[in-house]
């Protein structure tokens, strides 16, 4: 491993493209975890899923119309949001319901055209991801974007914690609470599509709520867990890329993995809520 750890160095200190990959990969597992850390407050990780495969067909027309896929995905992600909201308000299906139903239409749309338009749209990069391709105008537009969203984050906290445990209060102490809950989709949005090229549509919603989920395990605190999620984040996007790059893995595949094995340690030997440690501790008491 010592070996494999000096190469990956070397190759990175040698070839510009690792060197960007690390970058869009560190950034987007830090706003992609903070991001996650309301949606996974607030029960919206179905939500982020139904966003994340929505964006599909936008970026199948995006090609079509010879546009950057960017602006078809961000369309698609806004439209799936509120398909989701109006069926939700204007029927009696629940909302996990509406989900399901636009979704998965989205997706079967998506990859219908995908495959009958002929394009030369790599299917498994969008939907598994593949950071070490991603072209210089998208990694600078995912930078850019995933740093807008850190900014909205630190610059609204406040609103966005308030309508997060208490939207009643919020709205009684005079917050826009619709608009900070549109604010919370853009954010998603625009996160979710510039995940695309990193970890692809089918996992980016665990690079949102895993990072997120393990921080709440292990603090009560939200800014706390901002910055443990971040932290989470950052290591799962560096180690995968290394064992991506050393092993010739997919490298959101990788990522993803990561970041769920750090879970899993965390749900298991987390000193206050761990699993294993907590049935030690009961067969401790009963031995006493």
């Amino acid at each position: 491993m010592g070996e494999a750890l000096q190469t990956f160095i070397n190759d990175l200190i040698e070839y510009p493209f690792l060197q960007h990959a690390l970058s869009t990969s560190l950034i987007l597992g830090v706003a992609c975890s903070m991001v996650g850390c309301f949606i996974v407050l607030r029960g919206l990780a179905l939500m982020g899923d139904a966003i994340s495969h929505a964006v599909l067909p936008g970026v199948a027309i995006s090609y079509i119309l010879n546009i950057s896929y960017f602006f078809g995905a961000v369309a698609f992600g806004i439209m799936a949001a509120l398909g989701i909201g109006f069926v939700q308000h204007k029927s009696k299906i629940k909302s996990d319901s509406a989900i399901g139903i636009v979704f998965s239409a989205f997706l079967a749309l998506g990859i219908l055209l995908v495959t009958k338009i002929q394009s030369p749209i790599n299917l498994n990069n969008i939907l598994f991801g593949n950071v070490l391709t991603i072209t210089e105008p998208d990694r600078i537009l995912t930078e850019v974007v995933a740093g807008v969203v850190l900014l909205s984050i630190f610059l609204f906290f406040k609103e966005l914690q308030l309508t997060t445990f208490d939207p009643v209060m919020a709205k009684a102490s005079g917050f826009p609470v619709k608009m900070i809950n549109y604010l919370l989709m853009v954010m998603l949005t625009l996160i979710t599509v510039v995940s695309l090229q990193t970890v692809g549509v089918i996992l980016v919603v665990s690079l949102l709520i895993t990072p997120a989920a393990t921080a709440f395990l292990l603090t009560q605190n939200l800014s706390t867990m901002l910055w443990i999620s971040a932290l989470i984040g950052a290591i799962s996007a560096v180690i995968g890329l290394f064992l991506s790059v050393t092993y010739n893995l997919p490298s959101g595949v990788v990522i993803v993995l990561t970041a769920s094995v750090i879970f899993l340690i965390v749900f298991l030997f987390n000193p206050k809520t761990g699993l294993l440690w907590q049935h030690s501790n009961k067969n401790g008491h009963k031995t006493a």
